[in-house]
């Protein structure tokens, strides 16, 4: 069982599987335990009295006075409007009358109302796109000389490998990024071994020292992996990046570029590199890459694929129990 505590306050919980339209609380990194990274109406009533006041006279009806011009408006219009009000013109005579006067509380001189165009409310993957101020420095992507593309996957090494480093790299283009990585080690099934069978920022060694978290470096962080100690049981390594606190600020992957993860021997010679190309705006943690054991030989599956869940929901994905 596995305490989730936010990197800001509070303890997560078994729901704290986010989608990208459910925030949720969200996290800041704290060593020692996981954390979590989702009409108008215009106008009033029209008074039908303040309606009738003011309002030109209706055109003479048939049987009305020869002397008075029938284009002439009427010399009297309160007193005519008072004994016409009411009276509805003969049959088949147009009313030719002007718009009723707005009614009290309206600007009288406004003009109509024209129909608004009302935009559907922006999804988690299409606000904040922007970029902020404070942008971290821009690091360069170093030569990746053994690149595959997406969904390829090749042998590490046809020779045995006692130990691989992992290295991954990023940009942003929203200051607020905060990307995060994370390894989890998968038996046969796709599920971790244990729940404390994955290496992250607050969880920095896997429990048979096989796997570390490491930050800094050439690249911005790095997991070692010492075949040697990994317990085997363990079939399968993914490696996960996820942006922190990312459904509270509408936070996505279409703010990151140039990520990529490179494998490395321990000698420091590149085995294989894998450079994302796809950014998606509806995702928050990144599944970019695999090592999978097949046939007792190490592969590498470059996966680059995501999910709306933070680092708590990959837990439960993973079959990590959660509190």
């Amino acid at each position: 069982m596995i305490n989730t505590a936010t990197k800001s306050t509070g303890v997560m919980n078994r729901d704290s599987i986010l989608s990208i339209n459910k925030p949720e609380p969200q996290s800041v990194k704290n060593q020692g335990n996981i954390m979590t990274l989702i009409k108008n109406t215009g106008g009033g009533v029209q008074n039908p009295v303040s309606q009738t006041q003011n309002r030109p006279p209706q055109p003479p009806q048939y049987g009305q006075s020869q002397g008075q011009s029938q284009n002439r408006p009427s010399q009297h219009p309160q007193l005519e409007q008072s004994q016409n009000q009411g009276q509805q013109p003969p049959y088949g005579q147009p009313q030719n009358r002007p718009p009723a006067q707005p009614s009290f509380g309206q600007s009288q001189n406004r003009p109509p109302r024209q129909p608004q165009n009302v935009q559907p409310a922006l999804t988690a993957g299409q606000q904040n796109t922007a970029s902020t101020p404070g942008m971290p420095a821009t690091r360069p992507v170093p030569p990746l000389s053994n690149k595959v593309q997406k969904g390829q996957k090749t042998l590490l090494s046809n020779t045995a490998l006692n130990a691989v480093n992992a290295c991954f790299g990023w940009n942003v283009t929203d200051a607020r990024c905060d990307v995060d990585v994370s390894a989890f080690l998968l038996g046969a099934d796709g599920k971790v071994i244990g729940d404390s069978w994955f290496v992250f920022y607050g969880q920095a060694v896997s429990p048979d020292q096989s796997t570390r978290f490491v930050e800094g470096g050439t690249d911005r962080e790095m997991v070692q992996i010492d075949f040697t100690r990994l317990n085997p049981q363990v079939k399968k390594i993914v490696f996960v990046l996820t942006i922190n606190d990312a459904l509270e600020k509408r936070l996505h992957f279409g703010m990151l570029k140039d990520a990529y993860v490179r494998i490395m021997d321990s000698s420091g010679k590149e085995l294989v590199s894998f450079l994302m190309t796809e950014y998606y705006n509806n995702v928050i943690s990144m599944m970019i890459g695999e090592l999978y054991l097949h046939n007792g030989a190490w592969k590498f599956n470059a996966v680059g694929n995501g999910v709306a869940r933070d680092l708590a929901g990959l837990c439960e994905l993973y079959g990590v129990q959660v509190v």
